[in-house]
């Protein structure tokens, strides 16, 4: 995960959104969340996970996510996210 990270450093402004899983290798998706955020603040960000005993939708909301998703998911509830995500932050 660390190369998506230089290639969002690279080119921060080729990205509307970013969706990305708690469970991701080198960088759980919540700290890659932070590190991109720092790098373009308010960028959207969709965050998914499948263990909800370490990650909320509060505790994501209080990191600087915009939307949280627990898997599986379904493709009309992501839809639906992505089109909230993006309209909280336009």
């Amino acid at each position: 995960m660390t190369e998506a990270l230089e290639i969002f450093r690279v080119t921060p402004d080729k990205f509307d959104l970013i969706i990305t899983d708690m469970a991701m290798p080198n960088i759980p998706g919540d700290k890659l969340a932070i590190e991109l955020s720092k790098i373009r603040p308010g960028i959207p960000i969709l965050l998914c996970t499948g263990f909800s005993e370490t990650m909320s939708k509060e505790k994501a909301a209080a990191q600087g996510i915009n939307g949280f998703l627990l898997k599986p998911i379904v493709m009309k509830d992501l839809s639906l996210k992505i089109r909230e995500v993006v309209g909280n932050t336009s």
